[in-house]
């Protein structure tokens, strides 16, 4: 039993670590550097791109890498002590997309934005500014997932009580679940919309947040 708390809290510990680099890089992109591209000179922009955003990118991406494998391991270890609930299924299944938007689609596409590979930077720049801005959508509510789980209550506790035991899927989970595969297919596909402003996408992302809270509460 100690080993297995042993692992459990450094498991905890790196996913943590992990994931505040990747998604203290992910708000830099979306609230500052995005926001200097659009007023800075033409010269300073591009020095930064091909300099600075590089380096950026590393660390973000490499974060995302990390962050999903320490969670994948975490998930078994809670799995195994506790089972799983409607919190922490939703906050798995968007931490999981977004480490699939990070190395699918935003790094693909800045990779051609920076000049790493060849391609059509205008036609990339905004696949990957979606898929950014999404990824930024999913991050307040995919929080409240991994703090939540197996703290909330109401339905969102009845999808697995127990690790041996069986559970059922509460309606407010499978809509918030639809919420969220329709989400990723904009992120895909889509229209950046309301996110297209830091506001509109920090508003957006709290908003979600409430109506998830709500949707594994009562629903």
């Amino acid at each position: 039993m100690d080993s297995f708390m042993t692992v459990d809290v450094l498991l905890r510990w790196l996913h943590v670590l992990f994931g505040v680099t990747w998604i203290g890089i992910l708000y830099y992109f979306n609230f500052i550097q995005g926001e200097y591209f659009k007023e800075a000179e033409a010269s300073a922009k591009s020095d930064a791109v091909k300099k600075l955003a590089p380096r950026a990118l590393w660390w973000f991406r490499w974060g995302a890498m990390f962050t999903f494998i320490t969670g994948v391991l975490l998930l078994l270890v809670v799995v195994r002590a506790h089972g799983i609930d409607g919190y922490l299924t939703i906050g798995v299944i968007m931490g999981t997309l977004m480490f699939l938007n990070v190395w699918l689609i935003i790094w693909p596409a800045q990779k051609i934005v920076c000049g790493i590979s060849e391609g059509d930077a205008a036609a990339a720049a905004p696949k990957a500014l979606l898929a950014s801005r999404t990824n930024t959508l999913f991050s307040l509510p995919m929080l409240l997932g991994m703090l939540g789980s197996f703290h909330g209550t109401g339905q969102a506790a009845d999808i697995v009580r127990h690790a041996s035991g069986t559970g059922s899927v509460s309606m407010g989970l499978l809509i918030a679940l639809l919420l969220i595969v329709a989400l990723e297919v904009n992120a895909v596909v889509g229209k950046i919309g309301p996110m297209a402003s830091v506001k509109g996408v920090i508003h957006c992302s709290v908003g979600l947040t409430v109506i998830f809270l709500m949707l594994l509460q009562f629903v």
